[in-house]
């Protein structure tokens, strides 16, 4: 089971991908967005902003969300350090319920080009 230091570093390697990405997936970066991802298995939550192309987590709190975030993932800590690793396809994933996604129709429009 990976530890809440690992998906930390999962989301920080996600974020300095977003950083570097280019074309369609730089552009999707672009949002300014509240997020929070709730791992499940250690029932934690990262929460911030997905902003200037990098996620900034500003608290780290114990349980789901607090407060709804414009885009809210789930999943357990092995899945997103798998899925920043790029061992699991988020497509396959999202697809069998293992992540689980929750934004606005455009927005996951825009963020299916950054996974």
């Amino acid at each position: 089971m990976a530890t809440i230091e690992e998906c930390r570093a999962a989301l920080e390697q996600l974020s300095d991908n977003m950083q570097d990405a280019e074309g369609d997936v730089r552009a999707a970066a672009e949002l300014d967005r509240s997020v929070s991802c709730h791992i499940t298995d250690l029932d934690v939550t990262f929460a911030g902003r997905l902003q200037d192309r990098r996620i900034k987590v500003q608290e780290t709190l114990q349980g789901p969300p607090r407060e709804k975030a414009q885009i809210r993932l789930a999943m357990t800590g092995d899945d997103l350090v798998a899925l920043v690793d790029g061992e699991v396809h988020f497509a396959r994933a999202w697809g069998s319920g293992r992540v689980k996604v929750e934004a606005s129709l455009l927005d996951l429009f825009r963020l299916r080009k950054l996974l």
